[in-house]
């Protein structure tokens, strides 16, 4: 795809992202998830005027604007914010709005970055100029997860394999626990997260009753989702089995974020943000 073709594809996405804000009802769906992210159908119906079919229908603009990610829990399909589409169109033509418009683009980006945690898991999906091949590579390869995201995994990515993480000097070893869950080549990656070694506390400034209170929570686990659109793969990542008013899901959730920029920007560019590096 020709870097003229690539910014048509995203202008059209840009444009649906514009088209959902614009109707009223869908930006009061929006703030309702900003205050308690990760409802259902039901719950978002609550308290609205609006038919439940109509709020399904706008959530299905929504979620095609890339504007929330949903997930399934048994029956019930949960819905959350995705700040990704806010991010790129603020990168990419924040300066060319007056003032006042600029003013607003912005107060929704950190409204959407700044969610409060209400939910047990996080859930964010992107969009990157790649391969499915080339993506589970930069997942999956010590190398790449070290350029990108500071963090060393070493892993044969079977099924039950242990994954070794590693942070400069610091190693992270637990084959009983820190595992691979689920493994289809190019299309989802399950594992569970680190263990909270006394290497890493140490490293991170983590101690007293903080460490303690992250060490009582259960073992998180983290998803991620390829799926090819055309030339780009669309990748939602996906990290739950967090305890309700978990203290570490607030950091998950912002360090997410900033992990996956960098992981768009260098498989994209060949660079990477000099913050996480």
């Amino acid at each position: 795809m020709g870097d003229e073709v690539f910014d048509g594809v995203f202008d059209g996405v840009f444009d649906g992202v514009f088209r959902a804000l614009a109707d009223p009802s869908r930006r009061r769906l929006l703030d309702r998830l900003n205050a308690v992210n990760g409802q259902t159908l039901r719950q978002l119906c609550d308290g609205l005027t609006m038919a439940r079919q109509s709020v399904s229908k706008h959530l299905a603009v929504l979620e095609s604007a890339g504007l929330i990610t949903t997930t399934r829990r048994g029956r019930e399909k949960l819905h959350y914010l995705n700040a990704e589409p806010v991010n790129a169109i603020a990168d990419r033509w924040l300066g060319q709005y007056t003032r006042a418009r600029a003013s607003a683009l912005a107060d929704l980006r950190t409204a959407l970055e700044q969610a409060p945690m209400t939910a047990t898991e996080f859930a964010y999906t992107t969009y990157i100029k790649t391969t499915p091949e080339r993506l589970w590579e930069a997942l999956t390869t010590p190398e790449f997860t070290r350029r990108y995201w500071g963090v060393s995994l070493e892993s044969t990515w079977e099924v039950g394999a242990s994954v070794t993480w590693g942070m400069g000097e610091v190693r992270m070893d637990d084959p009983e626990h820190q595992v691979v869950l689920e493994s289809k080549p190019f299309a989802r990656l399950t594992y569970t997260w680190h263990t909270l070694t006394d290497d890493f506390a140490a490293a991170v400034d983590l101690a007293g009753e903080k460490l303690e209170a992250w060490r009582a929570e259960p073992r998180s686990k983290v998803t991620f989702i390829l799926e090819p659109v055309d030339d780009l793969v669309k990748l939602t990542v996906i990290h739950d089995d967090f305890m309700e008013g978990s203290a570490i899901l607030p950091q998950i959730s912002q360090g997410w974020p900033a992990i996956l920029s960098n992981l768009k920007t260098y498989l994209e560019t060949g660079e990477t943000l000099a913050a996480l590096t």
